[in-house]
């Protein structure tokens, strides 16, 4: 009985999978599993780390930040494994005596501004500024240069109807054993070849209600569970099952539907 069960359980798995991939419901109901955060003047990394309880290291890596100092304003970081956003407070350093700053490479623009800003509407700007974020985190037109390509190549298979077939995505050719990148950073939900025609397939959620699926690789290199940045090594490139040339299948989705991913893509 019980490996009668655990096999139904995985045969289970694969159909909601399977839906995923074919029918237009999708992943009904997931809760996100991460949001992003628009940097704010005064914000460093370890404030933003810190509000949010999770390790600055593991912040910088899903964000691929080599330096913390040198945040910009503006500048949206994904954060794992929360859902909603928080209110970060602002960082103001102390004046110089002399009034000048005693190395203007320890004090950055944003953070100048933030200390040129009158008390009152520097608090009255920081309450108004969050809830319109959360009306740009869910655009109804697509926003181009939000994922990066996961591989360069030409298309060989574009979005839309082909052979009284729908395309979901696109097929983007790549020599095989070409490693594939993570299009935004994001929570890996698949791992595994157990969706048929598509081989080792790969399909990460990000924030804002977004799914991108990578099919036809070679070799997964992460797992269920797994959070990867953006530009992460997720796989290398492979072969369709059908004896086609190398290529990757990719596919952007936006909750139950499947979008085309030229309008997302730098």
């Amino acid at each position: 009985m019980k490996l009668s069960g655990s096999h139904n359980f995985h045969y289970f798995v694969l159909l909601l999978l399977a839906a995923f991939l074919w029918l237009p419901s999708g992943l009904v109901g997931c809760a996100p599993t991460g949001v992003y955060h628009t940097v704010q003047p005064g914000q460093t990394l370890y404030r933003i780390a810190k509000t949010y309880q999770i390790p600055e290291a593991e912040l910088a890596r899903a964000n691929r930040i080599t330096d913390p100092t040198r945040l910009k304003v503006g500048q949206k970081l994904y954060v794992p494994g929360v859902t909603q956003p928080r209110q970060v407070a602002t960082y103001s350093p102390a004046k110089p005596v002399s009034g000048k700053p005693t190395s203007p490479q320890t004090v950055s623009s944003s953070a100048r501004k933030e200390t040129q800003r009158p008390a009152p509407l520097s608090s009255q700007s920081a309450t108004k500024s969050s809830p319109p974020s959360k009306t740009t985190k869910q655009p109804i037109s697509p926003q181009k240069g939000i994922f990066i390509w996961p591989v360069k190549g030409k298309i060989v298979s574009k979005f839309g109807a082909k052979s009284g077939a729908a395309n979901k995505g696109v097929e983007i050719s790549s020599a095989e054993g070409k490693p594939v990148a993570a299009a935004a950073p994001g929570k890996v939900i698949y791992s595994g070849s157990g969706i048929r025609g598509y081989g080792n397939l790969i399909i990460i959620e990000h924030a804002d209600d977004y799914f991108t699926v990578y099919g036809y690789n070679k070799q997964n290199l992460v797992k269920t569970n797994d959070f990867v940045g953006q530009g992460d090594r997720i796989a290398l490139s492979g072969q369709p099952q059908n004896g086609q040339s190398p290529r990757l299948h990719f596919e952007i989705r936006r909750g139950k539907s499947a979008v085309n991913p030229i309008f997302y893509l730098p």
